[in-house]
């Protein structure tokens, strides 16, 4: 048994300090019984904190079992918290085993009660890292925060089962489809970080195949996907004719998409420096592209034209600057095409170019497929984005410049 102290006061305790050595001079922490609990120490580091430590033997074995900080623990209270570790090992019982049991069971319980919404914050902590573009976030916050989070975003993610995913998708499944079917990959991608963090197990009960499909029906079968509407290639040159006549700077931006089978985003948020006129090449930088990769594009004469002759706007980089200033927002080329009767959108132009270079030309696929950007996964076309195929690609998108003009030029004759 330790040996039995003087039961100090209070104030005596207050005044306890650290040691110093004899020898060195230096200071290091000093144990001091305090009485009333054989084996009640306080502990005074150099820095002068205070805490408690209660020295004992349990099972044979030496322990020191820490009793919290002083002041926050009292003396009264160390004395009676050390009472309570006597009793327990006179029980049987280990107070350090006992308390890492109660720290683990009491994690255990934590990851239990993690929230959909706190699990959906922390996957998009990690996520965002493979994120090109911060939007991407935003997106994903937005359509959680939308229409999962009313629903389970308070739900411990352990507890969420397929009756909860239902509840969520069932009103916008067949009203909002492409909608809805993003809505359940990203919740099946948080329950899938949820489950590999061990704080779930079991199914994922947003998965689509065999799961929700049966729940809700498969999204193919409810609603056809939607493409973008494409002008005819027939109808292309006259289109192209009425274009020309338009002023706008919206009307330019349209021509060069056209001209260069280009996304409209791509065109929207093109600026100088992306453009070298005298080799006649645009080099899309990776993080504007769709497929994360830098894509050149041979520009022909009549886009070039264009470059010279728009208007440059002092204090902006974009090719295409909007009136206001900035870049385009698509809704720009959206109304334009609106006020000229076109049932058709910017994006569609894509179909068109590609319809009319796979029936009206020669070329192999895989030099329209480079034209567009196109990420293909199979070998061969692999090889070809290799060498980007530029002189053909030139030769391709001056005869579909030609085909644009082809009205103009009947005019003329």
């Amino acid at each position: 048994m330790p040996k039995k102290a003087r039961e100090l006061t209070a104030t005596e305790v207050k005044r306890l300090t650290h040691s110093v050595s004899k020898t060195t001079g230096k200071a290091y922490n000093a144990l001091h019984p305090v009485g009333g609990v054989a084996g009640l120490l306080m502990q005074v580091t150099p820095t002068g904190a205070k805490s408690w430590i209660y020295r004992t033997t349990v099972g044979g074995k030496r322990r020191s079992i820490g009793l919290g900080g002083f002041p926050d623990v009292s003396l009264a209270g160390a004395r009676e918290k050390a009472r309570d570790c006597r009793e327990q090992i006179e029980s049987g019982i280990d107070p350090i085993e006992q308390r890492q049991a109660a720290r683990q069971s009491l994690i255990a319980e934590q990851f239990k009660t993690l929230t959909f919404d706190d699990a959906a914050r922390q996957f998009l902590a990690v996520k965002s890292r493979e994120f090109k573009n911060p939007k991407h976030i935003q997106q994903w916050t937005n359509t959680l925060s939308t229409y999962a989070s009313p629903v389970i975003g308070k739900m411990a993610v352990s507890e969420i089962e397929l009756p909860h995913i239902v509840q969520v998708l069932e009103p916008i499944w067949h009203t909002k489809t492409e909608t809805a079917g993003r809505v359940r990959g990203r919740i099946e991608k948080v329950l899938a970080w949820a489950t590999v963090s061990g704080f779930r197990t079991g199914e994922n009960p947003a998965r689509l195949k065999d799961n929700v499909d049966l729940a809700l029906g498969k999204p193919s079968k409810i609603k056809k996907a939607k493409h973008f509407t494409a002008l005819p290639y027939a109808e292309l040159p006259s289109f192209m004719a009425e274009l020309r006549q338009r002023p706008a700077v919206s009307a330019r931006a349209l021509e060069f998409a056209i001209l260069t089978a280009a996304r409209s985003g791509e065109v929207r948020g093109a600026t100088w420096d992306e453009i070298d006129l005298d080799a006649a090449v645009w080099t899309i930088p990776a993080d504007r592209m769709k497929a994360g990769k830098p894509h050149k594009v041979p520009l022909c004469p009549d886009a070039v034209e264009i470059l010279r002759e728009i208007p440059r706007f002092e204090g902006s980089d974009f090719i295409f600057t909007a009136p206001r200033g900035g870049k385009f927002s698509d809704v720009a080329l959206t109304a334009l095409l609106k006020r000229m009767d076109i049932k058709a959108t910017a994006h569609g132009f894509r179909s068109t170019f590609k319809d009319w270079a796979r029936e009206q030309t020669s070329y192999a696929d895989e030099v329209s497929e480079l034209a567009l950007a196109h990420v293909n996964s199979d070998a061969t076309r692999a090889a070809y984005a290799r060498s980007e195929l530029i002189d053909k690609r030139r030769q391709l998108m001056a005869e579909w410049a030609a085909f644009a003009n082809s009205k103009e030029q009947v005019d003329r004759a």
